[in-house]
This record gives C-alpha cells, structure tokens and sequence, in this order.
C-alpha cells in the first residue's frame, strides 16, 4: 500500500543528510572546479573545504560561495589565487626541530649506504620544508648523490615555493630551529636580505626539481629512498587517505622512509599494510619487505 503524501515527504526528509544553503554551494563549487580545470576536491574533508572556501570568500572580497564559483570559473587568476590558498600552512625553516634530528642521526646514516638517492617531497606549501630538508642532506654530505623531486597541484603554487622568500620578522626564529636541529654551519652562510625578504641561496634549488602532481588523481612516477608528505592529510576523507597512503608506499623502495605530519592518523598508518613505525611521535615510517 502506498504511503500518503505527507508520510512520504517525512521519511524523505529524514533519510537525507542535512545540508544547509552554504553547504549545496560547497558542493558545487567543488563540482564546478572539477568539471572545469580538473581538479577533484570532492573527497575533501568537507568541513576542511568550506573552511578554506570561506577564507577566500573573505580574500576576494565577496559574500558568498556561489559568488567565488563564478569568479574562479570566469577568472584564472583567481583560481591560483584559491589553489595558493589551499596550500598555505603556518610553516618555518626547521619547524620541529626534533624531526630533523632524528633525520640527521637516524636516517641519514642508512641513506648513506645507497650509491645515489632519489628524496621525494609530496606539497610544498611555501617552500620552508624543502629547503630545511636540503640544508640537513647537504651538511651530512649527500648533496652530490641526490635528487629531490618537490610537486604540488599547480605551478602557482611551485612558483611561490621556488622563490625561496621568506620574512625577515621570521628569521630570529628561524636561527632558534636551526641550532636546536644540529645545524653544523653559520646559519647567515644560507641566506641573503633583501626588500622582498630573506632569500635562501640559490645553490640550495640545484639540486631539486619542481613538478606539477596531484596525489588525488595522479599515479607514481618513480621509486624514492624516501618520501616527505608532511603538509597534514586533515582535509582528506578517511578513504582518500588509504588512497594516498597507498601511493606513498608503492612509491618508495623497500626499506624506504616515509615522513607524515605530526597531527596525521597513527590509527590509519598501523591500518596501512607495508609500513613499520620508526619514530611514531615523528609520523616517521618505513616501508617494509612484502611476505
């Protein structure tokens, strides 16, 4: 017998997510920007996403989702503008500094035993990272066997981290991280100043490729001793997660490091098959024999 009406609507209505306005504008933002310049963020986090939406939202000097849709759809710079935006995190040259002493006393010493070294470092955000990891294999003498591989998901935002620009106001700070990591040089020896900033030394990018790869829908592209993804998988899903995690491992050789950001699921990586924990607190893993 066929329900009434109103009866139908109820159960209807209560089988379904509730959604507000702003959250139906996510979704089709995220939608739009995939359909139109490929990029997928429909597996995002979705409170993640509507965050950094409503970020630039604000940044564009507009009212609402729909408004930034149009714009971001109608204007390429304001979809580099959003991808920047995606990418920023608070981050600093030797940020954690007990991480890159493990590097240097645990790690280093077994990259060491390979005759070269292929270094993958999986978003860059604004670049701190990458040169911080390139100040440490440099003074542990593995600069003239390695190559690091820096991606992310558009040449915008490579272009900010190839710069290599960073805030005098931050330098202090910078100094501070760099002693308590075992710095083995003059910490002035690897930048200059300048009206835009503090700009690291050029010779530290001779060494490094910037490539655009989007870990969401792109595939492996070589075999790494090891993998810095670092940036925070927070704003993935649960199953986005597994995705990646299992791109990182199939990208590293056996007994390759794999780094992860200190606030990324212990839980998801004792879950990922292939991995043994090397510093936990660290997120440091690597990737094991297969039986």
């Amino acid at each position: 017998m066929a329900l009434p009406l109103k009866a139908f609507l109820n159960a209807l209505e209560t089988s379904l997510p509730e959604l507000n306005v702003e959250d139906v504008e996510v979704r089709l933002f995220l939608e739009g920007i995939y359909r139109y310049y490929g990029f997928d963020f429909r597996s995002y986090d979705l409170s993640w996403m509507r965050s950094r939406i409503k970020r630039s939202v604000c940044e564009e000097q507009l009212l609402t989702v729909s408004a930034l849709q149009e714009k971001v759809l109608r204007d390429l710079g304001c979809m580099d503008r959003f991808l920047v935006n995606m990418s920023q995190q608070n981050m600093s040259l030797f940020g954690n500094p007990e991480f890159y002493l493990l590097l240097r006393h645990r790690v280093v010493p077994l990259l060491k035993t390979y005759p070269s070294l292929r270094i993958w470092m999986a978003g860059c955000s604004t670049g701190e990272e990458i040169y911080s990891v390139a100040i440490v294999l440099r003074e542990e003498g593995l600069w003239d066997r390695m190559q690091i591989y820096v991606t992310d998901m558009s040449e915008a935002i490579l272009k900010n981290a190839r710069a290599g620009v960073f805030p005098v106001s931050s330098l202090d700070q910078y100094r501070r991280n760099y002693q308590l990591s075992d710095g083995k040089a003059d910490f002035a020896d690897y930048f200059s100043e300048s009206s835009d900033g503090v700009v690291l030394d050029p010779e530290l990018r001779s060494k490094i490729l910037f490539a655009v790869h989007n870990l969401v829908t792109d595939g492996s592209f070589n075999e790494f001793h090891m993998i810095f993804c670092r940036r925070g998988m927070e704003q993935f899903s649960a199953a986005l997660q597994r995705h990646v995690l299992l791109l990182l491992r199939d990208s590293l050789i056996t007994f390759g490091y794999l780094a992860l950001a200190r606030g990324d699921s212990i839980q998801m990586m004792r879950e990922t098959p292939g991995f043994e924990k090397v510093n936990e607190p660290s997120r440091l893993y690597r990737k094991v024999a297969s039986s």
